[in-house]
């Protein structure tokens, strides 16, 4: 496998070992050892989830606190622009993003740690999974403002063609960063997790 530092300490770009023939392709999306020794991943991911997007669709920008959750982000069809943005205040990239695409066809994934939101906008229909390190607590789910002029996240729109994006109630009615309660915020509240 291939990985690449981006500039947010400890988000990664993976790519694992593809073998195709004229079948089609096999990789493996996950093997404990080997994510752990080459890529530094948690050697444990307790809860997966799969969501599936039309065109257009932007979820995000999504993190928990406290009971923060490291992702490993891998399409099974389709194409996204997948972001991570470091809400880590010690961190020197706070409040600065990196993204990649992902699809089915380049097989790359992305490792969103413990402390920073993530997101993606899918540029086909999509059907995504995310490994996560904690299991999903709502009472800790949080959501920040897709086009927060805090980041200024360059998300591809005008590929598609559309000026906003498709956003569920809870993420259109999301807070920016300097709206959100400061105890809503990794490293702002003294709780486990930030």
């Amino acid at each position: 496998m291939t990985v690449t530092d981006t500039d947010v300490p400890g988000v990664r770009l993976i790519e694992p070992v593809r073998h195709s023939d004229a079948r089609g392709s096999f990789m493996e999306g996950w093997h404990r050892a080997r994510y752990r020794e080459e890529a530094g991943l948690p050697a444990d991911f307790v809860q997966d989830n799969v969501s599936f997007s039309k065109q257009g669709v932007l979820r995000g920008l999504h993190y928990q606190h406290p009971q923060a959750q490291g992702k490993l982000v891998s399409v099974l069809k389709g194409n996204v622009f997948d972001v991570a943005v470091d809400l880590r205040p010690d961190s020197p990239a706070f409040k600065a993003w990196t993204a990649s695409r992902l699809s089915r066809e380049n097989g790359r994934q992305l490792y969103v740690p413990e402390g920073c939101a993530h997101g993606f906008l899918a540029l086909t229909d999509a059907l995504v999974q995310y490994k996560c390190t904690a299991y999903y607590a709502p009472a800790c789910d949080r959501t920040l403002a897709w086009d927060d002029p805090a980041f200024t996240v360059d998300w591809p729109l005008a590929e598609l063609s559309r000026s906003a994006p498709v956003l569920s109630e809870k993420d259109a009615a999301a807070p920016t960063f300097a709206e959100a309660p400061s105890e809503t915020l990794p490293g702002r509240s003294g709780a486990s997790g930030s």
